[in-house]
């Protein structure tokens, strides 16, 4: 039995703006973080970027078992379309941290190989079969070890656009990361998408974003991550993504997975210093915005986990 929607609420370190990106922005201490996701209700997360947590995977484990928390899945950037690379290794690791915090996802991101998400190359016909044939392969590992594998189409990387998704649907049968945020921002329509082909959505990142700044990102008149510190995300339902729909839709279909709350955050400062927003206040405001969209659902509604 599938459990009710607001069970399934899980957060990610981004959104109090932890990331793997050098100069991201103020990086907060990993026991606040965690902390306050306990305290916005949330039951569950995602590991977040490498040195969040500790390296041991038991140690992953006790960490968050230690403020109350489940362990989601985890985000592993990793170049899939160099034929001199091969990202397994990278993917298996990740799968044993994920196995001994009882994680069931792994959320992988096809990297250019440079740092950060303000460009990235072309990928030409042999790169596109590298990069399915490598997919497949994660895929299938994953299964073996009893962990489902998913894409993530992200800006900045060598999957962004809505063309780029859908071919890799067509071309990989890897399960799908539905980031509502990144796909809108690389051209892609995350409703048209959950309304077409509900079953191929494995996992879910909701964000909520401001369509005048990801126009600006798509068409290059802003860098991504200039977008994201001029406040690009936004809480949920105070955007212009149908949240209601995309989680009614999947809702219908059957979806029982999680729904990440993820709100990509540049902190200019810790939270009470000068300059320093505190990013569990928009947080909150998302959670809420999900409860409500659980409790006007009806059979889909349950009660709070916090």
């Amino acid at each position: 039995m599938t459990a009710p929607l607001t069970q399934r609420i899980a957060g990610a370190p981004i959104s109090w703006g932890v990331c793997e990106v050098p100069g991201w922005g103020h990086q907060l201490d990993t026991d606040l973080v965690l902390r306050q996701m306990r305290e916005a209700g949330l039951a569950a997360t995602e590991f977040g970027p490498q040195g969040f947590l500790p390296d041991a995977p038991a140690a992953k484990a006790a960490t968050l078992a230690s403020h109350g928390l489940r362990a989601v899945g985890q985000f592993v950037p990793a170049v899939l379309h160099d034929p001199d690379h091969d990202p397994l290794p990278e993917v298996e690791t990740a799968l044993t941290g994920l196995l001994a915090a009882d994680a069931r996802t792994v959320v992988v991101a096809a990297a250019t190989g440079a740092e950060g998400y303000d460009d990235r190359p072309a990928l030409d016909a042999a790169g596109w079969s590298v990069l399915l044939a490598n997919l497949d392969r994660i895929s299938a590992a994953a299964a073996d070890a009893g962990v489902l594998a998913t894409l993530h189409p992200h800006v900045g990387t060598m999957i962004e656009s809505g063309e780029e998704t859908q071919r890799v649907l067509d071309g990989s049968g890897i399960g799908l990361c539905l980031d509502t945020g990144h796909l809108l921002i690389g051209g892609g329509d995350p409703l048209a998408l959950a309304a077409r082909l509900p079953g191929r959505i494995a996992h879910v990142h909701l964000k909520d974003v401001r369509l005048d700044l990801a126009d600006d990102v798509r068409a290059g008149r802003m860098t991504y991550t200039r977008a994201v510190a001029e406040g690009m995300y936004v809480p949920l339902g105070a955007g212009d993504i149908d949240i209601a729909g995309i989680v009614r839709l999947l809702e219908a279909d059957g979806y029982a997975g999680w729904y990440v709350l993820e709100q990509d955050t540049i902190l200019r400062a810790a939270p009470g210093e000068d300059g320093g927003a505190d990013p569990l206040d928009d947080v909150r405001a998302s959670v809420a915005h999900l409860r409500s969209l659980a409790a006007g659902d009806g059979p889909a509604a349950g009660p709070v986990v916090g």
